[in-house]
């Protein structure tokens, strides 16, 4: 059921209330003009959400990226959230993910051709990756969680909503969890509904989509998370193991993320026993974190495998003090996401018909001519900004 995974602090609303204040008062300088949103001649596709973390941005952003792959020159921008730099860093093949963050390593990891930056300011970052320090022209810029940094006005604006945290049934921080009002979502081109259950009902999808409550000029999608085969942590990359396997074992699930409560839903009727261990979102394992691993794992009965998320995978591989047990049988889960409803194509239609209207080089925009957008989709003219909108 939507909405099942919220809890609200009720004690806390009035620290809420002032929250609130602050947050909407910041919206209005932007709202009138006071605080600038800046454009750009280059198609940017903002990320993000409204809620404190979980809503599965990195494998949205990801789908963004195969999307792109032999189409155009593409790169993501992230803060880099808890990394050791400062400043603008251009990832490369060597880069430690201690310099540049864990989701933003992890995706330089899977697609290297990827450009991938970070940079607390996006607006200096979008800077230096379109200036003529960089060896190739940039054709897309997808930001990384950055629908709250409102410095830069993106193309498209997407919005994803976990589908078991629904903003319509939640409260600001610190009662709840949404970092603005939940008008903010107005902003949005775009909203994702994400974490679907696969076996949502017709009825449900129309309740969810009138609760929304969305005005005309935004589109509304939904997407359901699929897994992909196992990934041994250490040793040889070929020795995967299909989910359908873990039948027979006892399964420790080791996360770091906000909400695993998806995963475990989802991967406890696959296996014999499924026993979480969890830890903060972005957490930095440390030596009594690893022994307690180590612990958790010996005194579970065999046969027995660890699994992990691709994003904690990318601390783990890094961490020392793992027993060699642990490390034979730690295993990370890839993720990526589907759409519903037979979505998918309109998705991609919208989405590459901005790009290949706003960018200049890449073969979207060489073979714009060839392959128009439907009718159905709507761009401005002139400007760099899609327009669902009815200005």
């Amino acid at each position: 059921m939507e909405g099942d995974f919220i809890k609200i602090n009720e004690w806390l609303t009035p620290f809420s209330w002032l929250y609130g204040l602050g947050v909407g008062f910041r919206n209005f300088l932007f709202d009138v003009g006071v605080l600038k949103s800046r454009a750009y001649n280059v198609p940017v596709i903002s990320v993000g959400n409204i809620t404190v973390g979980g809503t599965g941005k990195t494998p949205h952003v990801e789908y963004l990226v195969k999307l792109f792959q032999g189409k155009a020159h593409t790169a993501v921008l992230s803060r880099g959230y808890k990394r050791k730099s400062r400043g603008f860093v251009l990832a490369s093949s060597n880069t430690p993910m201690k310099e540049i963050g864990d989701e933003p390593f992890q995706m330089k990891q899977k697609f290297p051709q990827l450009e991938v930056a970070v940079d607390k300011k996006r607006t200096h970052g979008i800077e230096k990756l379109t200036s003529s320090e960089m060896k190739k022209e940039i054709d897309v810029i997808l930001l990384d969680d950055a629908f709250q940094h409102r410095y830069v006005k993106p193309g498209i604006n997407i919005l994803l909503v976990d589908y078991h945290r629904l903003v319509i049934y939640d409260k600001l921080l610190p009662a709840g969890r949404l970092r603005e009002p939940m008008k903010g979502k107005d902003r949005a081109d775009i909203v994702i509904i994400t974490k679907c259950p696969k076996e949502l009902k017709p009825m449900e999808f129309r309740v969810i989509t009138k609760a929304m409550k969305l005005f005309p000029y935004q589109q509304l999608y939904f997407t359901t998370l699929e897994y992909d085969t196992l990934t041994p942590l250490f040793g040889n990359a070929k020795n995967k193991k299909e989910l359908k396997e873990l039948k027979s074992y006892n399964v420790l699930l080791l996360t770091g993320i906000a909400s695993p409560d998806q995963m475990i839903l989802d991967l406890s009727p696959l296996t014999s026993q499924l026993t979480p261990l969890t830890f903060p979102d972005h957490h930095s394992f440390r030596k009594k974190d690893i022994r307690l691993l180590n612990e958790t794992f010996d005194n579970m009965p065999s046969p027995k495998i660890i699994i992990t998320t691709e994003k904690d995978a990318a601390r783990l591989k890094s961490t020392e003090g793992m027993s060699e047990e642990v490390r034979k049988n730690i295993y990370a889960l890839p993720v990526r996401i589907c759409f519903m409803q037979d979505q998918e194509e309109t998705f991609n239609e919208n989405i590459l018909g901005y790009v290949r209207k706003n960018s200049r080089n890449s073969i979207l925009a060489k073979g714009k001519d060839d392959n128009k957008s439907g009718n159905g989709h709507h761009f401005g003219n002139g400007s760099r900004t899609i327009s669902f909108r009815n200005h």
